[in-house]
């Protein structure tokens, strides 16, 4: 069972036809939309400011989202998806956003729509993504714009797909013919 943990004051509230696995932790003033999912390991951890995280947004294993005390909450749009082992600290992403497994995104950055960050990209303090750009590398910077073609093929099919693997794990019955 997911630890869902009540702090000073503040307990976690989850939308509906959300997917929380059993090793998930999500702490304090922590808001989550409809249709999410927050994979194995996961933790988000509202302890020191707040973190709101839109309508299908897929988290996934491994993926630690925290904040700045009394500095930088964390904001997540819609119809996004965080890759595994990912860190998302006191920014702001919009929506139609993927994060590539293992990026860092830290304090007061912004991502606008539509943009994708690769995997193990360290977008550093204060940066601003545009909307539609793709950024790579340690220390990230913008190496191209978003295509159609990527847009639909990685950011909408994979929060498609974490949908889809939530149905799995949600669904109460079990295929006995699985050997």
């Amino acid at each position: 069972m997911a630890i869902i943990k009540k702090l000073l004051g503040k307990t976690p509230i989850l939308g509906e036809d959300c997917f929380l696995s059993e090793t998930c932790v999500i702490i304090g003033d922590v808001n989550i939309g409809n249709k999410c999912s927050v994979w194995f390991n996961a933790v988000i951890r509202g302890d020191v400011n707040k973190i709101t995280i839109g309508n299908k947004v897929n988290i996934q294993d491994n993926v630690t989202i925290h904040c700045t005390y009394q500095k930088f909450s964390t904001t997540i749009g819609n119809n996004v998806s965080i890759g595994h082992n990912a860190i998302i600290h006191g920014c702001t992403i919009q929506d139609n956003v993927l994060i590539g497994m293992g990026a860092i995104i830290m304090d007061n950055t912004i991502i606008e729509n539509n943009a994708i960050i690769a995997a193990g990209a360290v977008v550093t303090q204060g940066k601003y993504v545009r909307n539609g750009e793709l950024w790579a590398g340690i220390p990230a910077k913008k190496i191209g714009e978003v295509s159609q073609k990527l847009k639909e093929r990685e950011i909408e099919q994979i929060a498609n797909n974490y949908i889809k693997y939530s149905r799995w794990y949600n669904k109460k019955e079990f295929d006995e013919n699985i050997n």
